[in-house]
């Protein structure tokens, strides 16, 4: 499946996808899209007869705020990165890189309406420095976190 470009439909319920997309089209702030397809996976994972190891993996991803390393999380779990990859993604839906990292920039969207700096955001949240965090940042906004901030 790599280098493909599947629709949702193709993989969960066609009408949970379209309610998805509603509630996406309905949303205000990216926040809110964050929030909606958090949701989504969650929901996926919640169906799905239950593997106790993924859910193991989500609640450590959630635990260290999406920054918990894939290596680290599946030295924790003793199991070896193919196969826990393979029933992360049938499980949750998607990668758990990504899953991490939608868990990560979550805390960031928390943490901006604090009084933080982006600089204490971005370390605090452990990007490596503050051009990743940037990167990282317009991969999920399409903005930068001093524009995107500027408008909360």
């Amino acid at each position: 499946m790599f280098n493909l470009c599947l629709s949702l439909a193709d993989i969960f319920d066609k009408n949970k996808v379209k309610e998805v997309e509603e509630k996406l089209t309905i949303a205000n702030t990216d926040k809110q899209r964050i929030k909606i397809v958090e949701q989504f996976f969650l929901s996926q994972l919640k169906e799905i007869e239950t593997d106790k190891l993924v859910v193991e993996a989500v609640k450590l991803i959630y635990q260290s705020n999406g920054t918990i390393r894939i290596k680290e999380l599946n030295e924790k779990l003793f199991i070896s990165q193919s196969p826990f990859e393979k029933r992360f993604r049938k499980v949750v839906g998607t990668t758990a890189k990504k899953f991490a990292s939608i868990v990560r920039f979550n805390t960031v969207l928390e943490n901006l309406n604090e009084t933080k700096t982006l600089i204490e955001i971005c370390y605090e949240n452990n990007f490596f420095d503050q051009a990743h965090f940037i990167k990282d940042f317009k991969q999920f906004t399409g903005d930068t976190p001093e524009n995107f901030k500027r408008f909360l």
